[in-house]
This record gives C-alpha cells, sequence and structure tokens, in this order.
C-alpha cells in the first residue's frame, strides 16, 4: 500500500494555464523542502521537461492509452517513489480523451485511477458570475471525478476576485488560488507547442521561478498540501524495469552493450521509462548530442534516435558531417538502430534540402499540416525493435512529410484509424513517425539490447 500525497491539476479546456499553475506549484513545493515527483497524463514530451526542471527528478507520463488503464497506478508509484507529494498536469479538458473512446486517456480517467483529488484551473480573464455554473457542470459530470477546488486565472483586479470567489462559495466549491495576469510566467510556443527547456535553459530557469513565485502568492499551499494527503492508499505495486523484462520471459543481456541515445536540443523526446528499461536488459546507455558531438559514444553497439525538433537545426545537424558519417557506417555495419519521428527525418537524405545522413532513400520537409493522434499498428517483419506480429498502440506528432512514407519493407502496419503502411526497415534499421511507450511492450527494449549485444563494438563509435 502507498499513501503518497497527490494532486491532478485539470482544466476545461487547452490554453487556460494549466501547465503554469501545475510547474509553478511543483516549483513552488520544491523550494519548500518537499521532494517533489511530476506528472503528465498523455503523450506530451515537453511540459515533463518544465516539470524536471521545476522538481529536479524527470518529468513523467500517465498515458492510459498507450500503456493501458492498468499500468498507470504501477507507473505513477514508480515514478513517485521516494517523494513527498506528487503533482499530476492534466491534459486538454478533463474530460477529454483519446477521440472516439470515451474516458480512455483522459485526465479524468487517470484521476480516478489514482483515487486523486482533482483542482480545476480556470480562466476567469472573461467571466465573473457564471464561473459557478462551468465548474458546477465540470463537479458533476462524473461522480467518480473528486472535483476538490479551484485555481482562478487571469484574474483582472480584486473586484473581480471578489465576485469569482463570491459565485464560487455559492456553489460549494473552495477557491484555492486567485492568480492575477503575469506576463513574466509565460513560457513561448511555436509549431508543436511549448519550447523545449534544453533549447532555453536559461529562460525556462527564470520562468520556472516566476511561475513559483506567482503560486505562493496566489495560492494556498497550505491548503493544497493537506487536500494532496486526503488521497486515499493506492493498494498496487509499483512498476519495475527489471520485472517487466524478466515477465516477457527474456533474461538480461550480458556483456553490458553500449546503446547510443541522442539527445541534446536537437532531440528531446523520450521517455524515462526506456533508458531505465534499455539498463534493466542489461544495456549500458550513453546519451550524446548529434548537434555537438563528433564521435558516437565509445563502444557504441547500437543507436536510439528518438523525437525533437531536427527541423529547428537542420543546419547545424547537416553541418556535423563526422558524426552523420558515423551513424552511416554504424548502420551499414547491420547494428541495430531504432529512430522514432524526428529520428527518421535525421536517417533521410535530407530534411529541407540540408543534407541529413542519407541512410534512408527519402528526403523530408516542413509541412503546414499536423498529423497528431493515437494510433494502433503491427509490426510487419522481424527488425531491431519487434518480432513480425507485435502489435503496440503509439502517436503520431509532427508537422513534416516524408517521401516516400514507407519504404520496401515497412516498419509498421497501421491498423487505426486507417489502415495504411509506414516506416523504413532495412537490415538493422528501424525508423518511424511512431513513438511508442516501451512500458507497455518491454520486449522491444529487451530486444533492442539483444540485438546490441550481438555486435562487436564498431569503427562508427569513433566517428
Amino acid at each position: 500500500m502507498s499513501t503518497i500525497p497527490r494532486l491532478v491539476i485539470a482544466a476545461p479546456a487547452s490554453g487556460t494555464g494549466k501547465t503554469t499553475v501545475a510547474t509553478g506549484l511543483m516549483a513552488a513545493f520544491t523550494e519548500a523542502g518537499l521532494t517533489v515527483s511530476a506528472h503528465k497524463v498523455g503523450p506530451d514530451y515537453i511540459d515533463p521537461g518544465y516539470h524536471a526542471l521545476a522538481t529536479g527528478r524527470p518529468g513523467r507520463n500517465l498515458d492510459a492509452y498507450l500503456c493501458g488503464p492498468d499500468q498507470v497506478e504501477p507507473l505513477f508509484l514508480h515514478g513517485s517513489a521516494g517523494a513527498d507529494l506528487a503533482v499530476v498536469e492534466g491534459v486538454m479538458g478533463l474530460y477529454d480523451g483519446a477521440s472516439g473512446l470515451g474516458e480512455l486517456a483522459s485526465t479524468a480517467q487517470v484521476a480516478k485511477l489514482l483515487r486523486a483529488p482533482v483542482v480545476l484551473v480556470v480562466d476567469a480573464s472573461a467571466q465573473s458570475r457564471s464561473v459557478a455554473a462551468l465548474v458546477h457542470g465540470f463537479a458533476s459530470w462524473d461522480p467518480g471525478v473528486r472535483l476538490a477546488g479551484v485555481i482562478l486565472n487571469k484574474v483582472g483586479s480584486d473586484r473581480h476576485e471578489e465576485l469569482l470567489r463570491a459565485a464560487l462559495d455559492e456553489a460549494g466549491v473552495p477557491v484555492l488560488g486567485a492568480l492575477r495576469r503575469a506576463p513574466q510566467v509565460r513560457t513561448p510556443s511555436r509549431h508543436l507547442g511549448l519550447v523545449p527547456v534544453a533549447e532555453r535553459q536559461a529562460e525556462a530557469v527564470d520562468s520556472v521561478r516566476a511561475q513559483a513565485a506567482q503560486v505562493r502568492e496566489g495560492c494556498d499551499l497550505k491548503a493544497l498540501l493537506a487536500l494532496a494527503h486526503s488521497a486515499p492508499e493506492l493498494p498496487g505495486e509499483a512498476w519495475d524495469p527489471a520485472r517487466a523484462v524478466a515477465q516477457g520471459g527474456a533474461e538480461s543481456v550480458t556483456g553490458k552493450p553500449v546503446v547510443a541515445v541522442a539527445g541534446g536540443a536537437a532531440f528531446t523526446f523520450s521517455y524515462a521509462e526506456h533508458a531505465e528499461l534499455l539498463t534493466a536488459a542489461g544495456a549500458e546507455v550513453a546519451v550524446f548530442d548529434p548537434l555537438r558531438d563528433e564521435r558516437l559514444p565509445a563502444g557504441t553497439q547500437a543507436l536510439v534516435i528518438g523525437g525533437g525538433f531536427p527541423e529547428m537545426y537542420a543546419a547545424e545537424l547537416s553541418a556535423n558531417e563526422p558524426l552523420r558519417r558515423a551513424v552511416v557506417r554504424l548502420a551499414a555495419s547491420g547494428a541495430p538502430v531504432v529512430a522514432e519521428c524526428a529520428g527518421l527525418l535525421y536517417l533521410s537524405r535530407s530534411l529541407d534540402g540540408a543534407p541529413m545522413c542519407g541512410v534512408l532513400p527519402a528526403d523530408a520537409r516542413m509541412s503546414e499540416r499536423l498529423t497528431l493522434g493515437y494510433r494502433e499498428a503491427v509490426a510487419l517483419t522481424d527488425n531491431a525493435l519487434a518480432v513480425a506480429g507485435t502489435r503496440v498502440r503509439g502517436h503520431e506528432f509532427h508537422r513534416t512529410v516524408l517521401e516516400p512514407g514507407a519504404g520496401t519493407s515497412p516498419a509498421w502496419g497501421m491498423t487505426h484509424p486507417a489502415r495504411r503502411v509506414e516506416g523504413h526497415v532495412q537490415d538493422g534499421v528501424h525508423a518511424s513517425y511512431l513513438h511508442v511507450h516501451w512500458a507497455a511492450e518491454p520486449s522491444l527494449a529487451h530486444r533492442l539490447a539483444a540485438g546490441a549485444a550481438a555486435r562487436p563494438p564498431l569503427e562508427a563509435s569513433r566517428g
């Protein structure tokens, strides 16, 4: 049984300021001396970066679509181990989930699975007494959701705050905070959401500090902490990467093969559990930065290039010719190379005309069209990541186009919401737009580690 105090920070819709409030709360409680565990509902990679900055611990995702509802509590308990408080930031509106699938993957579902009280962040900038009707509707929609309080955001004046508090007092919903408009706490956005921490480290630190100060001034931290402590015990068992690998019938590989993992400002999208699973499978994870490092890590036997924003750094990535040549040599040797989204673009011949690695016979370019949504897919052939027939749930999130989008041996056969083939498999390379959470299918990490163990350290690691 676990008694981790916890809160879910939700909102009626996107754009109300819940990321600012959630991050500010994480930072304020951390500055007060608490060890805070940060979580994000859904597949978002960017918000957890700000959460990590606020707490000094990895920001983690809780996605009931990608990992299944039964994994939400175990992953939460794993991520919050040793913490005094857990703060869970919701996604979109409180009751918004996977399209056409009811409450699945919604903030409301995760709050119920965690038996956590919900605090609703309301943009009060264009309303007064009507706020009570809005909050009453959210509080009564699902009796299984415990909406325990409200934080009012973008309050215009003391008089405005008085009107809002009076209305919510009539509705019987506690007001746990009221925040004025504060431009200094805003985080810049672009085509896929907030600008990641790795791209604006100094400014991000200042922004998180401002968010903490705003929350300290405008929120009742004592009442919020008491609310978090009111959450009941959770009866489940924490997720464990070693146990997850072993339950698939696999044993850790020997020799600690080196799996190089791309990081830095261009490749910021990753789930913390991926590195943990690779380590549990027996691999040594070595992070490198394709913007700065001209060599792959010493002894590299496999390569993972995750998501991010290579389109923002195409010129710099292209200019690092020694590393591009090393990646080509590694791929040509047949070593496992797994690329997701940004990694797919990096392995292509070109990105918006800038030469990339040229491992794949395809070219990439920016697009006005946003490709976004959950997907179901099946591996069509045995490859570096999965055996044929492996079924996964994933997520696409990009404004780029790859031509051709599928090679002669595609990576995945998409089965929902539309049937199509996607991605490229050639030799040891598995490259696709699809983001997959390996905690849902730990065999992916073990297969990659085993494939790495079967390869000798190559000259490609020396650039």
